[in-house]
Parts: C-alpha cells; sequence; structure tokens
C-alpha cells in the first residue's frame, strides 16, 4: 500500500471520507474507527467510489 507523505492530501481524504460517512448515515469519528462493522466501513468506501467516478465521469462530460 502506498504512503501518503503530503500532509495536504491527507487531509482532503479525510475530509472526503468524513462526508461519505456523513451521506450514509455512518456516525464516523477522528482518529480510530475498529469498531466501524464491515458492512458501515464498506458503505463508507463504496460512497467514495460512486463520488470518485461521478466527478470523473462530469470532467469527460465538461472537458470532452
Amino acid at each position: 500500500m502506498a504512503k501518503n507523505n503530503i500532509p495536504e492530501a491527507k487531509a482532503a481524504m479525510n475530509k472526503f471520507k468524513m462526508q461519505a460517512a456523513g451521506e450514509v448515515g455512518v456516525n464516523l469519528k477522528e482518529g480510530y474507527n475498529g469498531d466501524l462493522t464491515s458492512k458501515q466501513a464498506g458503505s463508507i468506501g463504496g460512497q467514495m467510489v460512486k463520488k470518485m467516478v461521478e466527478s470523473y465521469e462530469n470532467s469527460i462530460k465538461n472537458n470532452g
């Protein structure tokens, strides 16, 4: 797994993750979240991927 060495990128990803968690109704807290179920964690990851795909599709539509 790649190590994220850019503090701004890490902060942006954390913000993105928190937003995605809120959108799927998962109460995510700063720091350790090992008490999440696999379903909750998967919902957050799935929402993040969905948003990234939507962003990419929109960029293609607007630039193509």
